[in-house]
Formats: C-alpha cells, structure tokens, sequence
C-alpha cells in the first residue's frame, strides 16, 4: 500500500497574493539613535564575579541579618515622645506574654511573628522575654534579633526594656496597634 505524499506547502508570495500594501497616512518614521561605542559602567550594574572580595561581601551582609547593637527602647515615627515615658510606666496593662527562652532565631522569629499577630486582638501592651543571652555560645543572639524584628513590624509602636522585676535587659515591653 503507497502512502500519498503531502501536498507541497505554499510559498509565501502565493500566500500574500491577495494583500494590498496600506495607503501611506503622511506619518515621519525618525530613526533610532546610535548605540554609544562603548557602554556606560556604573556601580550598580556590576557583576561579581567568583573570587572577587568575597570575604568583604560576606562581611557586610552580616549586618542585614544581626544588628550591630541592642535598642534599649523604640518609637514609631509620628509617636509622641511621651508614649515611652507611659510604656516604662506601665500606663498599658500587659495582655500576653511571650517567652523565649531555648529557642533558635528561626522558631523564636516564627513564634514572635505569630504572637504578636494573635495578641493585638487582647490588647495593646505584650511582654516578651528573650533573656539576657547567658548561655549562648559567643555572642547573645536573641536579645539583638527580637528588638530589630520589632522595630520593623508594622503592628509595633513602640517597646522599651522592663523593670528590673521583670527581667530588665532580657525582656521588653511592646504596645501594639489597636485592631482597626
């Protein structure tokens, strides 16, 4: 049994012999400017390249991760000044209170993020204990990592250290947004 062959395709100028070119409407075409002969190099385009002062690299994304030093306190911008002032006090009365002894920063972030979310409907001031970082090896870890981590959540207006009765440095006060 012979198997027929296709049939041949079609060349484009048969394709296009029914089209009929537009009428010309009047418009310029202007023509697009030259490339430069040679690029333009700035900082911010750079590539790196393996083995380029990647000790230095690594060095300065270190402080995207583990803030330099503690905050003893914090205000949100457009926070009165005395809103600190009625945090130390104990204006708030505490709702919740979280603690995180024994936790690595990753369960501690996870633990934080999800506390703070479930507490603002309690409340308006949390307390959070993250300890002094006694027992850490080398440098304390948390102390550093929770206050960072609330100066830059959205719900936080502002925190302080506690009292020494109830933990000084190791722990902090929050107030929160009010549900809204």
């Amino acid at each position: 049994m012979a198997v027929a062959a296709p049939p041949p395709e079609p060349d484009f100028p048969s394709l296009m012999r029914d089209v009929r070119p537009l009428k010309p409407d009047g418009r310029v075409q202007h023509p697009l400017p030259r490339p430069r002969p040679r690029p333009l190099h700035h900082a911010a385009h750079r590539v790196h390249h393996p083995g380029e002062n990647e000790q230095g690299l690594f060095a300065q994304m270190l402080g995207w991760f583990e803030p330099a030093h503690i905050d003893i306190e914090h205000r949100s911008p457009g926070m009165p000044a005395h809103t600190l002032k009625k945090l130390k006090a104990g204006h708030w009365p505490v709702c919740a209170e979280l603690d995180l002894h024994g936790l690595d920063r990753f369960e501690a972030h996870e633990q934080l993020a999800l506390f703070l979310h479930r507490a603002r409907h309690k409340g308006q001031c949390v307390r959070i204990i993250h300890g002094k970082g006694l027992s850490s090896r080398g440098e304390p870890v948390l102390p550093k990592m929770v206050r960072s981590w609330l100066t830059h959540h959205p719900e936080v207006l502002a925190f302080c250290e506690t009292r020494t009765q109830h933990g000084g440095s190791g722990a902090v006060l929050a107030l929160l947004k009010r549900p809204g």
